[in-house]
């Protein structure tokens, strides 16, 4: 019995050593883990890295020490690592398999918080939808939509589709289509619309506003005014300006043709030997011809 007692004791005194120590570093481990994480994320603001590329590797970095204490604190209770290794590398395989979309999201938001084809507050267009970038996340992209909604977004959908940045620069090219009449003068059109631009503070006098003559179409000729503003600023010079062209259009007689259609209609005499009157008899009218004119 004394003997039983001996080895007991002896056995808990040699895991009560192993199991402290494993303790030991575990609580160290997570200090020193903490440490080196506090001094990346500190080291990537001193570099003015973006905030959510230095909240991602800070975490990573974490997450991996704490993974390297753990294996070092199961490897002093003497349990066998490698297979341990071996098991969470095949349940790895096993969740990547079953979570490659997941994988490919993670995949493209590190890709997009790397090479930034857009941020916070820009209008963009991508994945077949368009709006005021909201959230970048390492899964998914919230867009904002004109009419308020919230559209999330995968991030291997948004990346593996065209991406259209209204935001990028600071100025835009603004592009205005006008058709007039052919009967119009197309002078008196030209300096219609260039007192028009030459009036609008919000348009750019550098590059200068362009007037052309775009196309001698089937009803008008039609005009197109190229104009340079601010991004934040050309909705508003777009609908002010064609506002602006109607009204001064209609003040100075220029007409805007829009598509009609001339209907030729022949009746037919009833053969009831009155050529002045038509009954009921009569034949329906026919259409014999018709043609566009503007």
């Amino acid at each position: 019995m004394e003997g039983l007692l001996m080895k007991l004791q002896e056995m808990a005194a040699f895991y009560g050593i192993k199991i402290l120590a494993a303790v030991v570093i575990l609580v160290l481990g997570r200090w020193v883990a903490k440490g080196i994480s506090k001094v990346t994320e500190r080291f990537l603001n001193n570099g003015k890295v973006d905030p959510t590329i230095v909240s991602f590797v800070e975490h990573l970095t974490y997450i991996a020490l704490m993974a390297f204490v753990v294996l070092a604190a199961l490897a002093q209770l003497g349990i066998q690592t490698t297979s341990f290794i071996a098991i969470i590398g095949a349940a790895g395989l096993a969740i990547g398999l079953a979570l490659q979309g997941s994988l490919a999201n993670f995949a493209a938001g590190f890709l997009m918080i790397i090479f930034k084809p857009f941020k916070a507050g820009d209008y963009i267009e991508g994945a077949g939808v368009a709006g005021t970038v909201d959230k970048i996340q390492v899964f998914t992209t919230t867009l904002k939509t004109p009419d308020n909604k919230l559209v999330i977004i995968p991030n291997a959908k948004i990346m593996g589709d065209n991406i259209v940045n209204y935001s990028a620069h600071e100025t835009r090219r603004v592009d205005m289509l006008f058709g007039v009449s052919y009967q119009d003068d197309i002078d008196k059109v030209r300096k219609i619309l260039r007192n028009i631009v030459d009036s609008d503070h919000r348009i750019l006098k550098d590059p200068e506003a362009m007037i052309i003559v775009k196309a001698l179409a089937d009803s008008s000729v039609n005009f197109e005014v190229r104009a340079w503003a601010k991004t934040s600023e050309y909705w508003g010079v777009y609908f002010d300006t064609v506002e602006k062209a109607k009204k001064q259009f209609d003040a100075q007689g220029v007409s805007i043709p829009f598509p009609q259609r001339d209907v030729h209609v022949y009746q037919h005499r009833a053969n009831h030997g009155q050529e002045s009157a038509v009954d009921e008899s009569d034949e329906m009218p026919v259409v014999l011809g018709a043609s566009d004119a503007g």
